[in-house]
Parts: structure tokens; C-alpha cells; sequence
């Protein structure tokens, strides 16, 4: 949080300006004579506070009134875009209060509740709010809107959260709800756990969560969210709600609620304030019941074009010259998460498809393309990424995306195909470049086929870009920096984030790629057909001018995109 010259707890009025508030406007040259004048008049027939008068007809501006009084009570301005709100601090105030009064519990520290108040001198208010919340209490001053508006988005998913289940304890301690099996009738027409899901999933959206875990634990529910690929906790539920919130889901995704012990894939369409919204649906059952995992997907988000993932502009231009290949397969290798598919589909996006025959096999299809024939896999028709492939060399194609390599019968449909005269794309789990070549020799696929048809393989990673509106200069910890010298660091200016609310209080915000190409050129096929180690290929390619994962994420560190620790976090190979 955000303030200045913090006033004594408890005594927020001792400190107060002998000068009245329209003295000091009138002094800064906010307002004029004639202004206060009305101002006070208008003050004597409302009774409202003479700051407030004159915001309300426009005379002083919210942020100018809210430095005025800062001075004339003595109390520290918070800013809201760098303010963490105390969730313990917001249960002792209900949000009908906060609106009425226009106050925010910011923070409970010890006995003593900061609130955020466009009035510090209003005595009755403060007063209540001490019986209220049995609490010492100690003003910050705020500006009315951000207060507001502050209210209305951190009351949004606990005041939500604890109406409802308030309301689902209540059923169930009147015999409403059996304890233990859920019909399908009873799951479907339990409002208060439809209204959770509802918050829970429009919450995600709100903050930018790719992914919902949903966990139960032996004594509660506990929901994350993953924001840039870091998973954060957003609330804590009762245990008596696992079940229930978990047959809501599997409703939704016409999933088998009866079936708890086997694992279960489904698909929720959906809308969050107006957008559209794919959820992939993952049950799992754990030792204390189903385990879900919501992977939320935008149906309107756009396909990010290539010069926008974060490529080196030697690296983007090596990788664009593969996709314009007439034929041979290309490789995108790196761990779950790692936006291969964003990759992937960036480089359809570069094809010609007007005048080819553009074909794809995905599971799930995450992104529909105008002029691209894109196939569904789906297990129970027998659509696998085998079959569906075999299927699609039937179909004439000139570019062919294999959504992921995962056994060897793909892998050998795929070299045949780029073999034959097809530009093939695919992803493949991998550590690095030269890993997901030996990984397709492990599968049994023969070097000289290797040889033959990869013509290029990309790895990647993700790190998250510190946050542009709160990012300070920094010195970091000795272990960084000895990471940072193994790389070839030679640069003293670092920064980090310190947390606003533009960035959840994470320091960052959004993630951006680093990529590693490896071109097969006839040397390294040569290496490939003798089955060399994977370390000579790695030399070798370091001899080419093959950009490594770690020399691109040296680049982002120097560049102030991202930190050293992110960069540890993300890349761990050689």
C-alpha cells in the first residue's frame, strides 16, 4: 500500500489543520471567492461537507479536494492502483456499509482496521465503525470514485462467495440437501452453488486466469488461479461444498456425475460479460475427492502475429524463412504451457491460404481460422491424431498442423507426410531444440528419416513481463547475479516489480516467449544419421549461430522486460 505521512493510530483528528478547508482551496486557487461563497450556502441546506458541495457541481476536482484534505486532517493519501486490500479487513464490513458511508476496510494489522474515507473528520462514522467491527480505527483518505469503484470489484467475489455460502449451509443444516450423493436434479437447481461456479469462473476471467484448480483438502476447498503461468490462491470454500461445486461443473461439461473415480475430459461454452468463452473441463480424483481443472479459452481472443511472441529479430527471420518451406516438417518443442500452440498458429497465420489446401488435426481446436480446414479429435468416434492424419493425406493438402506428436505412429505419419511433399507443423514435449530431435529418435523413428524430413526445430519458453507501471530499479541477490555471469551478463541495472493493482500484486504482467531455432543444416544431419550425443549437436549448433534459450533470456534481462529470477524459473537447460 501506498501512503504518506501516516497519522497516529486511533487519533485521527488531533493532527487536524486549524484552517478551514475552503481557506486552503481558495489559497491553492482551485476555487473562487464566489465558488466558496456558494459552496458554503449550498453546505448550511444539505449539511454535507463543503468538499463534497463542491465536487459535486463541478467545481473542484475529486483528486485536488482529496490533497487539500489529506493537509487539513493530517491523514495519509492511498492509492488504490498500489493498495493490496485485506480480505480479513473487508469480512468486517459488509459491502451495503462500505457503499452507503463510501469507505473500504484496507487492512487489519493487530487491533487496528485502516479505512479508506473520502470524510476523516465525520467523528459519527468512525465511532460506529469502532462498535461495528470492534476494532481500533484509522482513516486513510481516498478519492470517492476509486473507492467506489474499489468496493464494487473487491466485494464482487468474497461478499459473493460468503452470501452463498451462507445460504448453501443454511439448506444443508435444514435437511434441504443430503449429505454425501447429489442428484442430478438437486445439483442443477441449487442456486447458491450455480451462483459460486458463476463467481469463481467470472473472477478467473477478471483476472486474466488461464487456468481454475479447483482442490479439495482434507478440511476445505481450495480454488487457485493461474495468472502467467503462476498459480496464485483466490479463495478458500467449505468442504461440504466440494461436492456439489464439482457436479455443478460436470453438469455444465456433460460429464458422468455419478462417476467419480475415473478421469473425465468435457467442454463448456459459455459467456462472461459479454465474451465469449471456451472452458476445457479435467476431473482427476485425489485422496479427498474430484480434483478439476478449468482451462479457460477466449473465442474471440486474437492470433497474435509472429513479431509480437518476442523472437530476436535473427531468430523471428530464421524461423520465417522454415514456415515458407515448400515442404518438410517443423518443429515446436518445449514443456506443457509454453505457448507452442500461440506459435503454432501465429505460423498458419503466415500461410498463403487462399491458394493452398490448409489442414489441421488439433485436440481441442482452440482457435478458428477463415479458409482452414481444421478437424476435432475425438476419441469416441475413433478420430486420433493417427487415423485423422491418415485421413487428411486423402484431402490433398499443401500444409498440414498435427496439433502434437504424443506416440510413434503419429511421428511416422507426420515424417512420411513432410517426406512425400507436405509442409507439416507440429508440437512436441521437449526441453530444447536438439531434445525433441532425440526424442523422436527415441520413439523409433530412423535417424536418416529424421534427417530426411525435420527441417527446422524451435523451442521456447515463456516468462512474464515485469509489470510497466510499478517496476523500480533493484539490486538482486547474489545467487542471481552468479546466474546472470554464467550467461555472459555483463550489465549493473536491474529492476523489479513492486505490486500494484494493474498487476495483481504479482510485479508483472502478461508473458512474453524465448526461442531457440535449430536449422538442419547437412552437418547437423550428418551428426543426426551417426547418432552423435545430443552434446555434440548442441556444439555445433552453438557454432552455426544457433541463439540459445538462456543467451535469448540474457537478452530480455537486459532489455528490463524481465528478472533474472524469471528467467532461472523458466530456463532449465544447458
Amino acid at each position: 500500500m501506498s501512503v504518506a505521512n501516516p497519522s497516529p493510530p486511533n487519533r485521527p483528528f488531533v493532527g487536524q489543520s486549524p484552517r478551514r478547508v475552503g481557506e486552503l482551496l481558495l489559497e491553492r486557487g482551485l476555487i473562487t471567492q464566489e465558488q466558496l461563497d456558494w459552496g458554503l450556502e449550498q453546505q448550511k441546506q444539505t449539511h454535507q461537507p463543503l468538499g463534497q458541495v463542491l465536487v459535486a457541481a463541478g467545481h473542484v476536482e475529486e483528486k485536488a479536494l482529496a490533497g487539500v484534505l489529506s493537509q487539513h486532517f493530517k491523514v495519509p493519501l492511498i492509492d488504490f492502483s498500489r493498495a493490496r486490500i485485506d480480505k480479513a479487513a473487508l469480512s468486517l464490513v459488509s459491502e451495503a456499509y462500505a457503499l452507503e458511508h463510501h469507505i473500504l476496510p484496507v487492512r487489519l494489522v493487530d487491533d487496528e482496521l485502516e479505512v479508506a474515507t473520502i470524510d476523516p473528520g465525520d467523528l459519527a462514522l468512525f465511532a460506529e465503525l469502532k462498535v461495528l467491527t470492534r476494532k481500533k480505527v484509522r482513516p486513510l483518505l481516498g478519492v470517492r470514485s476509486e473507492i467506489d469503484a474499489t468496493i464494487v470489484r473487491e466485494y464482487r467475489l468474497s461478499a459473493g462467495m460468503d452470501r452463498n455460502v451462507r445460504s448453501f449451509e443454511e439448506t444443508l443444516q435444514a435437511g434441504g440437501i443430503k449429505r454425501g450423493g447429489r442428484r442430478l436434479s438437486d445439483v442443477a437447481q441449487d442456486a447458491p452453488v450455480v451462483q459460486i461456479v458463476d463467481l469463481i469462473i467470472s473472477q478467473g476471467v477478471e483476472e486474466r486466469a488461464s487456468d481454475i484448480h479447483i482442490e479439495p483438502q482434507a478440511d476445505r476447498l481450495r480454488v487457485r488461479f493461474r495468472i502467467d503461468g503462476v498459480l496464485h490462491d483466490a479463495t478458500s470454500l467449505p468442504a461440504t461444498l466440494a461436492a456439489p461445486i464439482i457436479s455443478r461443473i460436470k453438469l455444465l461439461a456433460k460429464l458422468d456425475i455419478v462417476d467419480k473415480h475415473r478421469s473425465q475430459d468435457g467442454q463448456i461454452q459459455t459467456s462472461v460479460e459479454g465474451r465469449a468463452l471456451d472452458i476445457r473441463v479435467g476431473t482427476i480424483e485425489t485422496i479427498w475427492g474430484e480434483k478439476v481443472v478449468l482451462r479457460l479459452l477466449e473465442r474471440a481472443r486474437s492470433i497474435l502475429p509472429l513479431n509480437r511472441l518476442g523472437f530476436a529479430p535473427e531468430t523471428e527471420a530464421q524461423f520465417m524463412s522454415l514456415i515458407h518451406s515448400p515442404y518438410g516438417m517443423i518443429l515446436v518443442s518445449g514443456p506443457t504451457g509454453s505457448g507452442k500452440t500461440t506459435t503454432l498458429y501465429a505460423a498458419l497465420n503466415e500461410l498463403d491460404r487462399n491458394e493452398t489446401n490448409v489442414m489441421t488435426i488439433e485436440d481441442p481446436v482452440e482457435y478458428t481460422f477463415a479458409n482452414v480446414n481444421q478437424i476435432q479429435i475425438n476419441r469416441l468416434a475413433g478420430i486420433t491424431f493417427a487415423n485423422g492424419l491418415r485421413a487428411i493425406l486423402r484431402q490433398d493438402p499443401d500444409a498440414i498442423l498435427v496439433g502434437e506428436i504424443r506416440d510413434k505412429e503419429t511421428a511416422e505419419i507426420s515424417v512420411q507426410s513432410a517426406l512425400t511433399g507436405h509442409l507439416v507443423l507440429s508440437s512436441l514435449h521437449a526441453t530444447d531444440a536438439v531434445g525433441a530431435v532425440y526424442r523422436l529418435l527415441e520413439m523409433g523413428i530412423e535417424p536418416f528419416m529424421v534427417a530426411s524430413s525435420v527441417i527446422g526445430v524451435l523451442a521456447q519458453r515463456l516468462v512474464r513481463r515485469l509489470c510497466d507501471r510499478c517496476s523500480i530499479e533493484n539490486t538482486p541477490p547474489v545467487e542471481e547475479m552468479s546466474f546472470y555471469a554464467s550467461l555472459g551478463g555483463r550489465q549493473f541495472n536491474f529492476r523489479r516489480g513492486t505490486g500494484c493493482a494493474y498487476c495483481s500484486h504479482t510485479g508483472f504482467r502478461d508473458r512474453i516467449g524465448i526461442f531457440e531455432v535449430l536449422r538442419m543444416s547437412d552437418a547437423v544431419k550428418r551428426l543426426i544419421v551417426k547418432e552423435a550425443p545430443p552434446e555434440a549437436l548442441r556444439q555445433l549448433a552453438a557454432q552455426e549461430g544457433m541463439q540459445a534459450l538462456r543467451q535469448a533470456g540474457l537478452i530480455k534481462i537486459d532489455e528490463g522486460v524481465t528478472t533474472i529470477a524469471e528467467v532461472m524459473r523458466s530456463v532449465n537447460v544447458g
